[in-house]
């Protein structure tokens, strides 16, 4: 087959790959000439331990697995299984941390509580204080920075993948599209994943979808001088991610007002230069600011720098990213049919990174590529 995808971000880019994986050559097109949207604008996590228990939790399984043999074939996108810990300071936030490890699901995530010494054990840079940690061996991480680049350059040495950003997709009809340098590209298939560009042609051949925007903000650090082993979240994480419950910890434990106000959690996650990346907000209703904010970085420094037992590294990079989430909180992916020869896909989520190699997989198997 020979198929078209347009969107260079990592589900697009997924795609990609998977119909190169199954023998199909593939024509890449994206109106940026690099990726510019979430996909580069994120933590690079492949975070199993917060999907929710049940298919999404499988998807996030089989992605984790996916990752990883990529990341045996590509070096260059910096895939290490490093896991998680989640740090709690808090008895509220222990409980929680209690009950996901008693959940039956528990040692699919590898899910371990450690007392504040093997915390330390397993990552020694958190000196600071905190009673417990949940930790997660299934969880990893990306280059966000550089993977996709990396993935293009593996597809291009089978001889059947083109890479052609700069070009802007005006048109579908069938199983062709036409870029805005009057170009027509044909195939037997077209894959949108046109990521949170909801409007133009997206709109256009597929109408409004039940899919939002979601914008957030995050910094990266000069480098920390010493290895974070581990990702690291706060007890604030365990609210927005499907996999906790937190009902109690809501109920006894309000956040701090900018954490609040911001719809924050910290993650941090250190970069191969030795950087590290730091974050983040949530926010749900548009029109978003277009400017980034400073209580929001004060908020994670503090919490990370507490964590640490050190003052955090200087900020050096501040960004604000925007992806498309579904709104039915159960659906991992929107997934919709456009005639015989197109579909689009959109809508992970703040979970794109961590699942898009296995729902790139399931496209092509529900398509029969």
């Amino acid at each position: 087959m020979r198929i078209i995808v347009v969107g260079g971000g990592v589900l697009g880019t997924m795609h990609a790959w998977q119909a190169v994986e199954r023998g199909h050559s593939v024509v890449h097109l994206e109106r940026e000439r690099e990726a510019r949207g979430a996909s580069v604008r994120n933590f690079g996590l492949v975070w199993v331990s917060g999907r929710a228990a049940g298919p999404e939790l499988a998807v996030a399984s089989r992605a984790r697995q996916l990752w990883q043999s990529i990341g045996e074939r590509v070096p260059g996108v910096g895939f290490r299984g490093n896991g998680s810990l989640t740090v709690c300071r808090t008895p509220a936030e222990v409980a929680v941390a209690e009950a996901a490890v008693a959940a039956p699901d528990a040692v699919e995530r590898g899910f371990e509580l450690l007392d504040p010494a093997e915390t330390r054990r397993r990552n020694p840079a958190l000196r600071g204080e905190f009673t417990a940690a949940l930790w997660c061996g299934r969880d990893g991480a990306v280059e966000s920075r550089v993977a996709l680049p990396a993935l293009r350059a593996a597809m291009a040495a089978s001889g059947r993948y083109t890479w052609l950003p700069g070009r802007e997709v005006r048109d579908l009809a069938d199983s062709a599209v036409r870029d805005d340098q009057g170009d027509t590209h044909a195939g037997d298939l077209v894959v949108l994943a046109t990521g949170a560009a909801l409007g133009g042609l997206t709109r256009e051949v597929a109408g409004e979808l039940p899919v939002r925007r979601v914008r957030l903000q995050m910094a990266q650090t000069e480098p920390l001088g010493e290895a974070l082993t581990t990702s690291v979240a706060d007890g604030d994480s365990f609210r927005y991610y499907p996999a906790f419950d937190s009902s109690a910890l809501e109920a006894a434990q309000a956040q701090s007002p900018v954490a609040d106000a911001y719809k924050m959690q910290l993650l941090m996650v250190q970069r191969l230069d030795g950087g590290l990346t730091i974050g983040d907000t949530h926010a749900y209703a548009e029109p978003f600011d277009f400017d980034v904010v400073e209580p929001p970085y004060d908020h994670v420094t503090e919490v990370a720098s507490a964590l640490l037992g050190r003052p955090l590294p200087r900020v050096v990079r501040r960004w604000a990213g925007v992806y498309a989430q579904c709104l039915d909180p159960a659906a991992i992916v929107h997934r919709q049919r456009l005639g015989t020869g197109a579909v689009l896909v959109t809508g992970p989520g703040g979970r794109g990174m961590t699942c898009s190699p296995a729902i790139a997989e399931q496209t092509a198997e529900e398509l029969g590529w």
